[in-house]
């Protein structure tokens, strides 16, 4: 129990996190790019694939790739379903018939479902401490964009509904994969995932791209899909499990706060805007939300117990 509540508590899991919402928010930049001679639903078959790829390679020569257990497959399947295919599929076509702002803040959902999910599973458990944080780092996000910048209408109303459920499966994802990051370790879990993501990913992918001449492709564009693909995809991914094995669903979830923070702190480098006391009381609200429920509070329990074992 005391080595388990060391690892929990490191400050590794945390790196990993922020790593992967700093990966995460460069992909809708350089996934612009690609998108200009690459159809949607081609790009995420790029990505699935290309991902699944790596991954093998990276297993074959780690030698860490494990078997899944006939049991633990029908929970893989469910993983990949929910925190790719569906994902990645209802994002794409969601924020094509939607706002980018209204698809941020529809995504503070994430860590809502995140947690109801994960209760349901018994993989997290509500507390006082979860929900603070939350709220704080959900409000921060709000109060960024600011809700009078959205466009919530009949005609955005599709994207919208797509959006949420997209928020809602990759919820459900990190929560529902959190047993078999357990049992397994994260390049193996993450693998498998990609691979099962691949059967349903690619054939509609190539059927996307058939028009397309691969010749008509610019090379900016290929180097913009090789990095989504080693960067935002597999690394994301790969952190993503690796922490998710070490934290709990809820603190992994919270995270997602921090990518349009991320965003908005890069804008007086790339676009020469000014920092406005708007995004620096937000970023106070956001960091105080993750603080809030990446706080541990379980070690004095763990320490009673052990005495009470002594006992």
């Amino acid at each position: 129990m005391v080595s388990t509540s060391k690892s929990n508590s490191a400050a590794g899991p945390h790196l990993a996190l922020i790593a992967v919402q700093i990966l995460f928010a460069t992909w809708p930049i350089v996934g612009k790019i690609a998108l200009r001679a690459v159809p949607a639903i081609a790009l995420v078959g790029f990505r699935v694939a290309g991902a699944a790829l790596t991954f093998l390679i990276l297993a074959r020569i780690s030698g860490s790739l494990q078997t899944i257990k006939r049991a633990d497959w029908s929970l893989l399947i469910v993983s990949s379903i929910l925190g790719l295919i569906l994902n990645q599929w209802l994002f794409v076509k969601g924020l094509s018939l939607t706002t980018a702002i209204n698809s941020t803040l529809l995504s503070t959902t994430i860590p809502v479902s995140t947690l109801l999910v994960g209760v349901a599973l018994g993989t997290d458990r509500v507390t006082w401490q979860r929900v603070l944080g939350i709220v704080l780092a959900a409000f921060g996000v709000l109060y960024l964009i600011g809700l009078g910048r959205a466009q919530f209408s009949s005609a955005t109303r599709a994207g919208d509904l797509l959006v949420v459920s997209n928020s809602v499966c990759y919820g459900a994802y990190i929560a529902v994969s959190k047993d078999l990051v357990r049992r397994y370790n994260a390049l193996t879990v993450i693998t498998w995932i990609f691979v099962v993501g691949c059967v349903a990913t690619i054939p509609v992918g190539i059927f996307s791209m058939a028009p397309i001449p691969f010749r008509s492709v610019p090379w900016v564009v290929w180097l913009a899909i090789i990095y989504v693909i080693l960067l935002p995809t597999a690394g994301a991914y790969y952190l993503n499990a690796w922490a998710l094995a070490r934290v709990s669903p809820s603190t992994v979830a919270v995270y997602i706060y921090l990518q349009p923070l991320f965003a908005f702190a890069l804008a007086p480098w790339i676009l020469g805007e000014s920092l406005s006391w708007r995004a620096v009381i937000a970023s106070l609200l956001i960091f105080a939300g993750v603080v809030v429920v990446t706080r541990r509070r379980e070690k004095p329990a763990a320490e009673l117990s052990d005495r009470l074992e002594a006992l």
